[in-house]
């Protein structure tokens, strides 16, 4: 009797502890599933929309392995977007520099007629929007951008897999991420979706090496940009030197009789 009543304390610490640790254990799955990054939950809408995975079989793109999901693909995109250093050398030291840039090239475009100071234009994948303070500069005063992570007034919070605007808004496109589309289609198939008829879409690409690692398709012949154009057509392309893109491509949307 005397042994049986000191095993009582030892069997009630023993429950408490197992209590608690169990509580315990409940709390961090808790915590571990209501976390997610606040700026995937403002796209909760876009990604669920975006789930049937399309990917080109032209041979003149690849599509990167390695995305599970959507969610998966679009957290190694902010990862570099969001990257504090980043942000730091694209919003001082690299700010003047990449707008002088930019702005060579569009006022070649000006030149050539594709674009006007009454354009509308969009800058797709835009970052902090050095290339539409550049259009703005050469007087393309109605330009504004896009990406995962605004930058306001430049930048608005954007999907290019599926752009935040109507149909036919759009007198001219840019574009120098098409190698960040996962699914190549729907990264044409808006802008050509939101261009006027008659507009314009511009897009600098690599086809003489790989674009970095958190690209999601690598280009290897201007062929496969075409294929993916279907209401468009080829009217222009050069050689540029435009931060690691090696090629200048310019699409006009067909007019619709």
């Amino acid at each position: 009797m005397k042994a049986n009543h000191q095993s009582r304390p030892i069997i009630s610490r023993c429950f408490l502890c197992s209590l608690f640790l169990s509580l315990f254990l409940f709390f961090l799955v808790s915590v571990q599933y209501h976390r997610q990054p606040e700026t995937l939950l403002a796209f909760t809408s876009t990604i669920s929309t975006i789930t049937t995975k399309t990917n080109t079989t032209s041979p003149d793109i690849r599509i990167r392995p390695g995305y599970a999901t959507y969610d998966a693909y679009i957290q190694r995109q902010l990862n570099k977007t969001l990257n504090p250093k980043l942000r730091k050398i694209w919003t001082t030291r690299d700010w003047n520099r990449k707008i002088n840039v930019f702005s060579n090239f569009f006022s070649e475009l000006k030149g050539k007629g594709f674009i006007s100071n009454s354009t509308k234009a969009l800058c797709v994948g835009a970052r902090v929007g050095q290339e539409v303070e550049a259009l703005r500069r050469i007087g393309v005063t109605d330009s504004v951008g896009i990406d995962l992570v605004p930058y306001p007034p430049l930048v608005i919070r954007g999907d290019f897999h599926k752009q935040p605007f109507g149909d036919q808004v759009f007198d001219f496109e840019f574009s120098n991420v098409f190698d960040h589309a996962l699914y190549p289609e729907k990264f044409v198939g808006e802008i050509e979706r939101t261009l006027k008829p008659g507009g314009v879409c511009v897009l600098h690409v690599a086809l003489s090496r790989r674009a970095d690692k958190f690209s999601a398709n690598d280009l290897y012949n201007i062929k496969g940009l075409t294929s993916l154009f279907r209401s468009s057509e080829l009217v222009h392309t050069r050689k540029v030197d435009g931060f690691g893109l090696d090629t200048e491509v310019v699409f006009r949307k067909k007019k619709r009789s």
